[in-house]
């Protein structure tokens, strides 16, 4: 070796170098390109991601709020039926609010879309204050209570406690809970 010419020295250092560089640093850096391509496309994946994270969050607060509004809704219009409680709480107000019942004979429901009326004809007798107050206790009722037919009459035979007739139908509501339908029967 010590007698070659000084190119082949610099030619077994290129051939070292190219050696090292197709055997070693190529595969490397061509892994490390691959490792960065990857790298890119799991930030995307991350960044996307997040957009729909941010979105679930957002989702589940508006299904939160719209939970809550249920809960508040379902107070005045409930999902089901508590007619003993409703009869017992309608006629507790009209003792009350010192009117005698002389008629209180709830109907069958009547089914709409998807909900359900429930009339309830009543009839008292009082004084023309004490239905005001009847009345307005009914409508900070809890359940949402319409009232129809309205009519008020003198009594024939009048005393301090009585002096008026009414008769009227309270209407209150509540949702239908109804089957899915079988796949069969959409057909």
């Amino acid at each position: 070796m010590k007698t070659w010419p000084w190119y082949c020295y610099l030619l077994v250092a290129a051939i070292i170098f190219g050696l090292f560089y197709f055997i070693y640093f190529k595969p490397k850096s061509a892994e490390l390109q691959g490792i960065r391509a990857e790298r890119e496309k799991i930030e995307v994946e991350v960044q996307a991601l997040r957009v729909k994270k941010k979105q679930l969050d957002k989702i589940e607060a508006d299904i939160a709020s719209l939970t809550k509004t249920l809960r508040e809704l379902e107070a005045i219009i409930p999902q089901q039926k508590e007619i003993s409680d409703i009869l017992r709480r309608i006629q507790q107000l009209a003792l009350d609010s010192r009117l005698n019942i002389t008629r209180f004979a709830p109907r069958g429901e009547v089914p709409k879309e998807f909900y359900a009326e429930w009339p309830i004809p009543i009839e008292v007798t009082g004084n023309y204050h004490n239905l005001g107050i009847f009345f307005d206790r009914l409508s900070n009722f809890a359940r949402i209570f319409i009232i129809e037919n309205f009519q008020i009459r003198a009594l024939p035979q009048q005393s301090d406690s009585g002096t008026i007739g009414a008769s009227f139908t309270a209407k209150t509501y509540y949702f239908r809970e109804e089957a899915p339908a079988a796949p069969g029967a959409q057909k």
